[in-house]
């Protein structure tokens, strides 16, 4: 077992671990618990009684957090025609068709989030290599296959976060910085919480939300009451 350093140490006597915190409760821990050095973020870890092999259990979506995430987002967009100056005039970083395909093929890395038209999305497709184990390309899924480019920059860039559930059934999302009140803090949880709730798929046995805690980049995890979160 890797041995925690004195802050981390200090910070999780703070903590119960044999207790499950309600969402206020936690949140305000993880605000007196972060040691970083740093506006560092506040994270939601979920596990889920779904099986990720099942094609219709395989949760997927994303949604625009009502007080953002905190963070700047650089965004790319391929397109052409009306939806790549639609893009471009809702603050999209760069957008390209060809000449913006063979950039990344180049090595140009530097974004956060890609969108396409559908039309893109053969050519966006050559770039599967790349983009893919990085979690950046672009699904009808999560609002980042679109005709309406200029809405996809504008999601993203007003704090939009993706969920997707892992091979472990876990899902894995930020939702503000320990710099955000307690209020906005809870409200972004309230709305991610609604949105995978709302994604329960049809044939999802037994208690649906197993376990949930949140963490600040730099601090212990605070499990929050499964049952209550199902309410």
């Amino acid at each position: 077992m890797p041995k925690h350093g004195k802050k981390y140490v200090e910070a999780a006597k703070k903590v119960d671990s044999s207790k499950l915190y309600s969402v206020e409760d936690a949140i305000k821990l993880v605000k007196e618990t972060s040691y970083a050095n740093f506006d560092a973020s506040v994270e939601v870890s979920y596990n889920l009684s779904v099986d990720p092999k099942q094609a219709d259990q395989q949760i997927r979506g994303s949604i625009v957090l009502p007080n953002g995430t905190g963070k700047s987002v650089k965004v790319i967009v391929f397109a052409e025609g009306p939806q790549a100056e639609a893009a471009k005039e809702a603050g999209a970083d760069e957008v390209g068709a060809d000449d913006l395909v063979e950039k990344v093929q180049n090595g140009y890395m530097d974004f956060d989030v890609v969108i396409a038209t559908p039309m893109m999305m053969a050519k966006v497709g050559r770039l599967g290599r790349v983009l893919g184990p990085k979690g950046l390309m672009p699904n009808p899924k999560t609002g980042t296959v679109t005709m309406d480019t200029a809405k996809a920059v504008q999601n993203v860039k007003a704090g939009q976060v993706e969920y997707r559930v892992d091979r472990q059934a876990s899902i894995h999302a930020a939702i503000g910085k320990v710099s955000f009140t307690e209020e906005q803090l809870t409200e972004n949880f309230r709305a991610l919480q609604n949105a995978i709730l709302r994604a329960k798929p049809a044939s999802a046995k037994g208690q649906y939300i197993k376990s949930c805690a949140v963490a600040a980049t730099f601090g212990p995890g605070i499990k929050l009451d499964p049952i209550a979160l199902m309410g």
